[in-house]
């Protein structure tokens, strides 16, 4: 009997209004494809605008709208503003994913106050910018996708900041996943690992001084593509996932699971 309640039109995101930050590059602009692909209109902002034109182009050539700004999320009044804009464009907001953040790489001691409120304003303070501002304009059946990091569930020497943010992210989404349950809007957080980003390619060699194949090791499944987190936030964002609320996915070819293991040339592992 379940399965005659499940079809096909329960990925359709046809109709639905979906805003995507840090789309101009990486799993922004992978998710914001995709969630045109299924039938979605698309709201996106970046600070780089011309990144930006070729993910608007790619929405577009699906037959899908999509408005553009170019923003810094971690400044309120601007996500405000922005946010009353789509109000008036697009009149509701079905689907939120909260994408944009990063990091740089630095011991804890290392990090400026400076810095420390910038990581805390672009990876934290930004996800609360445009949750205020967007669930009112959600109805029921809406979604929102928070993207954190394996760092969220592990020490990160050297990201220190970033990742405690991260895993006040995860915290946030539980606590939001049972405050907006009453309104039928579900909220998630998406945790990649190994996901080749242009954001990423300086602190990969960073970490890994210049050998990325060490930490190919560490994955299972090796290293994957943004297309692999743009797969599980469609499916998030979709009534596929309608009874899922307050998780974390780890899209990460296995590599929380390994906790350490590295695998080796034939396939086993070593601790």
């Amino acid at each position: 009997m379940l399965g005659s309640m499940i079809g096909t039109d329960a990925v359709s995101l046809a109709g639905k209004v979906a805003l995507v930050t840090g789309a101009a590059q990486g799993i922004g602009a992978a998710a914001a494809g995709a969630l045109a692909r299924f039938g979605a209109d698309l709201a996106i902002c970046d600070r780089d605008a011309d990144g930006m034109r070729v993910t608007a182009a790619d929405v577009e050539s699906t037959g899908r709208r999509c408005a553009t700004a170019q923003l810094d999320v971690r400044d309120t009044e601007t996500v405000e503003a922005w946010v009353g804009e789509l109000a008036s464009s697009f009149g509701h907001i079905d689907v939120l994913v909260n994408n944009a953040g990063g990091g740089f790489y630095a011991a804890v001691l290392d990090v400026s106050a400076k810095g420390q409120r910038s990581l805390i304003d672009e990876n934290f303070t930004s996800v609360t910018n445009f949750v205020r501002c967007c669930v009112p304009l959600m109805p029921r059946g809406g979604s929102v996708v928070n993207v954190t990091s394996i760092e969220a569930s592990r020490a990160a020497p050297g990201f220190g900041i970033y990742a405690s943010m991260k895993a006040a992210v995860e915290s946030l989404t539980k606590t939001l996943a049972l405050e907006l349950a009453p309104r039928g809007i579900r909220v998630n957080a998406l945790a990649p690992d190994a996901i080749p980003t242009p954001g990423d390619e300086g602190l990969g060699d960073a970490v890994s001084q210049g050998q990325r194949e060490a930490y190919d090791l560490k994955v299972p499944m090796g290293w994957g593509h943004v297309d692999d987190c743009a797969g599980p936030i469609v499916f998030l964002a979709s009534g596929l996932a309608r009874y899922v609320t307050g998780t974390t996915l780890h899209v990460d070819g296995g590599s929380l699971a390994a906790s350490g293991w590295t695998r080796r040339d034939d396939g086993t592992y070593s601790p």
